[in-house]
């Protein structure tokens, strides 16, 4: 034994000091690695859908449900267990109403409903250490739940204890915080770790929401989405993400999420739209608000919309100038227009513009800023940086997220890995270095994070770059076509190319290589994103390459469940292997709590396997290292190597 080694045993030694704890610590790891592998949850583009998730979380993606009717099936009726499972997903709401409903015999409604709480609980649980359930457990309320929970005595005596304690905390006042508690411990041991693949960001109104609700969670990790990454860019002060942000905000009716969610002033954006574009603008800067929300100055969002629209223009071609190396000359189209016209030259052609409306854009120096959009922007990067709580979300995705993350032999990544035409790894050239694959992905990373924490120029515009540039492995086309998407007719014109990794990842093979590339097992592990939604009512599926790519973006954005025919995926990852979850539409919080609908989810088996175990998870692999130390120390308290405490 070294001298290094040595001193990390009597480290180790402080906290386990004699041979008895020892032993007693190995014999607790090697029966937490002989436990149930405990089940995952992967969801992606949330989209700011905040009560759709928030209820998929509540219910498991239809696992608590399946378990209440599966314990409850010949003592409960079908309403019965649909109340049941309400007043699990939303104990404080549902208390409530049950309690005016059953006042007659409410210590009665108590008493049964606190059984069939422990018994849903006890399910839940057995999968977990006693150690770890009562780790969850609410404070103040660990003793009495844990007794209920795992009450040794014989068979004769726990009836009657367990009446004893339910009848005192009824007596006491407490039963309807117990069927709270409970409730919200049932609903966290029914998912033990959440990923999220990406996009919690704009097009839905609540993406602040569901960041709270991340920040409070039990086990979380966060693979970033492009969506994700603008809205980085901008708390970052970047001025091109910063115009993307209220330009999409703007679009989707959402700008309240910015005033009201993180108390960003935009006023002076507000008052700009305003007398720049005095008349009403075409209907192309306004088509999504009208779809999504009637009670908003559609107008005057689409001011706003075409306002941001031209700086964003402006400014991101200030970012392409200075990068050479990103190759995006031909996103430069300012200067391309010949505004006397209306037309515009691309590729040698001319198409008429569905807008010739330019009152900021100086033909001469069509991509200088004019004063008046210069101190907009100013006060606009003084506001993001300046928005405490934007500060606050943006530094939890950077400390709970990644550009991508290996767990349990599967690869999550938002987007794709990029690739060529020929099928090979994309090399990407930037600051003189060729990166590709693994190491690429690992340089944007620490970029990322550079830019938000050390705050330098180039590190800053590269978060824009992130957003569209085509080699972003979570952004995953040629091109973003929002110039063409606004003023052009041609359909051509506006077609962003996919990321040949699209069609080269439906063979298993090439999804073999990119694992390997990322040195997981090619035969347990996957690839598993979101980004490109899945078509289902095409009859597109999300599980490609003989299982080894999952797309699970399924449309939990309302906007695209248009295209997608359903409203969300999540793939459930348990002891038996990978299960996904496909989501009808979800009404309404108020409805799911008064009418007990529930989100109808249908499942397919994407994978069954002989049920594993802790053992054979990145977790075991992590116990199984601390119990070869143990050993070591074991051996070094035998030998006399160190000596146990008196």
């Amino acid at each position: 034994m070294n001298n290094q080694e040595l001193k990390y045993l009597e480290l180790l030694s402080e906290k386990f000091p004699t041979i008895q704890d020892v032993c007693t610590e190995i014999i607790n790891l090697k029966a937490i690695q002989n436990l149930p592998k405990s089940t995952e949850h992967f969801l992606s583009d949330l989209h700011g859908e905040y009560e759709s998730f928030l209820h998929i979380l509540k219910n498991a993606s239809g696992v608590i449900k399946t378990k209440i009717d599966e314990i409850f099936e010949y003592t409960m009726t079908n309403s019965q267990r649909k109340e049941f499972a309400t007043l699990v997903y939303y104990p404080e709401e549902k208390i409530k109403l049950l309690k005016e409903e059953n006042k007659d015999n409410l210590n009665e409604y108590y008493k049964i409903t606190l059984f069939r709480l422990i018994k849903l609980c006890k399910v839940v649980a057995s999968k977990y250490s006693r150690s770890k359930v009562r780790k969850a457990m609410p404070k103040g309320y660990e003793y009495i739940i844990d007794e209920l929970l795992h009450g040794s005595l014989e068979a004769q005596d726990k009836e009657t204890y367990y009446h004893q304690i339910i009848d005192s905390i009824i007596k006491l006042g407490r039963a309807e915080a117990f069927i709270i508690e409970i409730s919200k411990l049932i609903q966290q041991l029914a998912i033990d770790h959440l990923h999220i693949i990406g996009d919690i960001y704009d097009r839905g109104p609540g993406p602040d929401i569901i960041i709270e609700k991340l920040m409070k969670y039990h086990s979380i990790d966060i693979e970033w989405g492009n969506h994700d990454i603008v809205w980085m860019g901008a708390a970052c002060g970047n001025p091109a993400c910063i115009m993307n942000v209220i330009r999409i905000s703007a679009r989707y009716g959402n700008l309240f999420t910015l005033e009201e969610g993180y108390g960003i002033n935009i006023r002076t954006m507000t008052e700009f739209a305003k007398e720049t574009y005095k008349e009403n603008v075409p209907e192309i800067f306004h088509s999504h608000t009208e779809e999504f929300e009637k009670d908003l100055d559609i107008e005057l969002m689409g001011k706003m919309e075409k306002a941001a629209a031209i700086m964003q223009f402006k400014l991101e071609a200030e970012i392409i100038k200075r990068h050479p190396e990103y190759e995006m000359n031909d996103r430069l189209l300012l200067d391309k227009i010949d505004y006397e016209n209306g037309t515009i030259e691309i590729n040698g052609y001319k198409y008429n513009l569905k807008d010739s409306n330019f009152p900021t854009i100086n033909p001469e120096a069509p991509f200088e800023l004019s004063e008046k959009e210069k101190e907009v922007i100013e006060k606009l990067i003084r506001s993001f940086r300046n928005s405490e709580k934007l500060q606050k979300h943006i530094n939890f995705l950077y400390n709970k997220g990644s550009i991508y993350k290996i767990y349990n032999q599967n690869l999550l990544i938002h987007g794709c890995i990029p690739m060529t035409e020929d099928g090979e790894l994309v090399v990407a050239n930037f600051n003189g270095e060729r990166l590709k694959g693994k190491e690429y992905l690992n340089y944007i990373d620490d970029i990322a994070r550079r830019a938000f924490y050390n705050q330098e120029e180039a590190d800053i515009d590269f978060m824009w770059y992130l957003w569209c540039g085509k080699h972003s492995p979570i952004f995953c086309k040629d091109a973003m076509k929002t110039f063409e998407r606004y003023f052009l007719d041609d359909k051509n014109l506006k077609k962003e190319i996919k990321n040949p990794f699209y069609s080269f990842a439906q063979d298993e093979e090439v999804c073999k290589k990119i694992l390997r590339e990322f040195d997981i097992n090619e035969e347990e592990g996957r690839i598993i994103g979101g980004h490109m939604p899945v078509k289902l009512k095409d009859g597109e599926s999300p599980i490609k390459a003989n299982g080894k790519l999952l797309i699970i973006d399924g449309g939990l954005s309302k906007p695209y469940q248009k295209t997608t025919g359903i409203a969300g995926y999540t793939l459930i990852y348990n002891s038996y292997g990978l299960v996904l979850a496909a989501h009808e539409p979800f009404t309404s919080t108020e409805d799911a709590i008064k009418n007990e609908t529930d989100l109808h989810s249908s499942k397919q088996i994407v994978e069954k396997v002989e049920r594993k175990k802790i053992l054979d998870t990145d977790i075991g692999k992590e116990l199984e290292e601390q119990i070869q130390d143990l050993n070591k120390l074991l051996d070094a308290y035998k030998t006399g190597q160190i000596k146990q405490a008196n």
